[in-house]
């Protein structure tokens, strides 16, 4: 990954290929989501978002910063958090809604529970307070409260990095390290907790920041080291892969992704170093140029993470509704529904912000 202001095309292919797999693999009865990351490792595609959120958010403060100032980053950012702020509630609020539906159309499923659709309409002014305040997190609105931490902080972290990142980067991971501890301290209503602990993800995110403030050079890469590193990684992946896929039968605890687990930072390490490759060799590149479509979902990443968690739960709904989840017909055709609503979203918004300029000016 260069070190200039350009927008990297491989970054945003990452992040777009993470936000379409989000969205599958969240429909139940998805094919698709079988091919995905967290089938063949002890990661998924939450690790990367966060990382590559990481890596651009670095990236974008840099590029304003060598504009118009550091002053100008720390603005952009805290007025990018309360972007995401407008967006946890509107998702929240979609969930509910998600959940409302299932429940309308007496339809079984797990959505009427994680949805918390059931405690908004016992108690619905007391779950909108709490949701607001962050005491209780609907269903996918739940990673946005730590996204928020994160992007909110980053004005701290950023000069700190650049001065100091060996600091930054055992401060990060000694925070991790306590983060079970801390995660007592969140906000959380009775029942509720963070899905995504800020005090142990924001060692993925810091990870991501500092390999765009320092990346790997080239020549290191294909040293002797690097070549050692790469076989290393080959073999961590393909012995992980294997015992996900023949020895480890049983899903994860919930409290191993909230508190990112060791093992699970060691699998998307070694992942991401042969990513990084594969960048290197001009793979990703050719992949993206190729579909320029995911590229866009990479680059309305917001907007496209709500669509994705509202199109999942709608098309499971859907497929529950009309009984047809044992159908493989069904679900594919659920998954490219699920897929082509994201491309779709992604490209109108895309031609909504290159159009908004040109009437301003008019």
């Amino acid at each position: 990954m260069n070190q200039t202001a350009k927008r990297s095309i491989e970054i945003d292919f990452f992040r777009g290929f993470a936000l379409i797999s989000i969205a599958l693999d969240h429909i139940p009865s998805s094919v698709l989501s079988h091919a995905m990351l967290h089938n063949f490792a002890f990661c998924d595609s939450a690790e990367v978002f966060v990382f590559v959120s990481g890596y651009v958010c670095a990236a974008s403060w840099l590029a304003i910063a060598g504009r118009s100032g550091a002053g100008a980053a720390n603005l952009r950012f805290w007025r990018r958090g309360r972007e995401i702020y407008a967006a946890y509630l509107c998702t929240a609020v979609l969930m509910l809604l998600s959940g409302a539906a299932a429940v309308m159309l007496r339809v079984d499923s797990p959505l009427v529970a994680e949805s918390g659709y059931l405690r908004f309409a016992a108690h619905p002014f007391a779950m909108l307070a709490n949701i607001a305040v962050f005491r209780d997190q609907p269903y996918l609105a739940g990673v946005l409260p730590m996204y928020i931490v994160l992007v909110m902080a980053l004005p701290f972290v950023m000069p700190l990095a650049r001065r100091s990142p060996d600091l930054v980067l055992v401060s990060s991971f000694v925070l991790w390290f306590g983060g079970c501890w801390l995660a007592g301290y969140l906000p959380a209503a009775p029942g509720a907790i963070w899905p995504f602990n800020p005090f142990a993800w924001q060692a993925m995110f810091m990870l991501g920041l500092l390999c765009r403030l320092y990346p790997a050079s080239r020549a290191f890469q294909v040293s002797l080291t690097g070549r050692a590193l790469t076989a290393f990684a080959l073999v961590l992946v393909a012995t992980f892969a294997f015992i996900q896929l023949f020895a480890d039968l049983d899903p994860q605890p919930g409290y191993m992704k909230q508190n990112l687990a060791s093992v699970r930072i060691v699998n998307f390490a070694a992942v991401a170093w042969l990513a990084a490759q594969a960048v290197r060799k001009g793979w990703i590149a050719w992949l993206a140029q190729r579909l320029p479509a995911v590229v866009t979902v990479g680059q309305q990443g917001l907007v496209c993470f709500v669509g994705g968690a509202v199109a999942s739960n709608a098309i499971d709904t859907l497929l529950r509704a009309t009984h047809v989840t044992t159908s493989l017909p069904a679900r594919l055709a659920g998954d490219l529904l699920a897929v082509g609503a994201l491309l779709a979203l992604a490209g109108g918004v895309r031609r909504l912000k290159a159009v908004r300029p040109r009437v301003a000016l008019t």
